[in-house]
């Protein structure tokens, strides 16, 4: 299920190389979740709650673990203009965070959103994978 991929491979990285990589994945990936830890390993109630929300809805997610560097999430907030982590982007989007997940999942709009996104089939595309920065 969740494997860490090429898409950020591990090393040494500066920060606009970071800054880059976050700013690929948010625009690469349908569904970007960075979250404190992993979908199998979360290290943070508030991501659990962000990631169990994407997955009763189905959505197909790629988290981002900050916690390796603290300057993953320094140039995230500052991308993203959101202080807070876990932070969810959809196609590009900004969703918010944990609480702000869990309220769209509730009224039914986080599928509308996603369904709006990425098509009315994109529960098939449900895969989960872990992507790295550094």
């Amino acid at each position: 299920m969740g494997c860490y991929d090429g898409l950020f491979p591990t090393r040494e990285v500066s920060m606009s190389e970071m800054r880059e990589k976050i700013q690929q994945g948010i625009a690469d990936e349908p569904v970007a979740l960075f979250m404190k830890g992993t979908p199998q390993r979360a290290m943070c109630g508030n991501s659990t709650r962000a990631l169990e929300a994407l997955r009763r809805a189905g959505a197909p997610v790629t988290a981002v673990d900050i916690l390796p560097d603290a300057q993953i999430r320094q140039e995230l907030s500052a991308l993203s203009g959101w202080p807070t982590i876990p932070q969810i982007f959809i196609r590009g989007e900004l969703i918010g965070g944990a609480d702000i997940t869990e309220e769209l999942a509730e009224s039914g709009e986080l599928e509308e959103k996603l369904e709006s996104a990425l098509g009315a089939g994109y529960r098939s595309d449900r895969a989960e994978k872990t992507v790295a920065v550094v």
